[in-house]
């Protein structure tokens, strides 16, 4: 994991825990209320997507799940939209197979500023078929992909949470269709 995605992560931690204690903070007052605002604090780290993917015991349904070789599968759990211009998606990267697998390296894409800097989802893409246009996931300026990185072997069972960030599509466009190399492609729809 590169050092700035650990920074993202990290902020995005202490944000969920800034507004859990902040909900823990209102709520308080009485004696039966006191479940609540914990629920709302978990409900609030699983929406960074810095948290487990659990909300009161069920798992989060996925948006859209993408196939691939030897078990794996990737379930997008929200394709975000921010105010900067930019949509994430976050998911989990799953090994349903029966035994441990490698990551396919393809799935770093073909990019040699993006391969120098190892293994990860660098080679998604997202295409808006209604604005004839495909987006590549983001870089930084040392030419690192916006996602998760230092993906190698997943053993059977395991699951991985990701992400990948793109430049957002124009407001209009709300469905967009996400390509991993060595995966099937699935139908996202963009939120906020």
């Amino acid at each position: 994991m590169s050092m700035w995605t650990a920074r993202v992560r990290r902020g995005a931690v202490a944000l969920a825990l800034a507004g859990g204690l902040a909900l823990g903070a209102t709520g308080c007052g009485g004696g039966g209320e006191d479940k609540k605002p914990e629920a709302q604090a978990s409900n609030a780290k699983d929406k960074t997507g810095s948290g487990p993917s659990v909300q009161e015991g069920k798992a989060q349904a996925p948006v859209a799940e993408l196939r691939g070789p030897d078990g794996l599968l990737i379930q997008i759990l929200s394709a975000q939209r921010d105010s900067g211009g930019f949509v994430t998606l976050n998911g989990n990267l799953k090994n349903e197979g029966a035994k441990s697998t490698v990551v396919p390296s393809r799935l770093s894409g073909d990019e040699t500023e993006v391969i120098k800097h190892g293994q990860s989802l660098g080679g998604a893409t997202l295409v808006d078929s209604q604005g004839k246009k495909r987006y590549y996931v983001l870089r930084d300026t040392d030419g690192r992909p916006l996602t998760t990185t230092g993906l190698t072997t997943i053993d059977s069972g395991q699951t991985i949470s990701v992400f990948m960030q793109f430049p957002a599509p124009p407001e209009s466009t709300t469905e967009v269709t996400l390509q991993l190399p060595t995966f099937s492609s699935a139908t996202v729809k963009i939120s906020g």
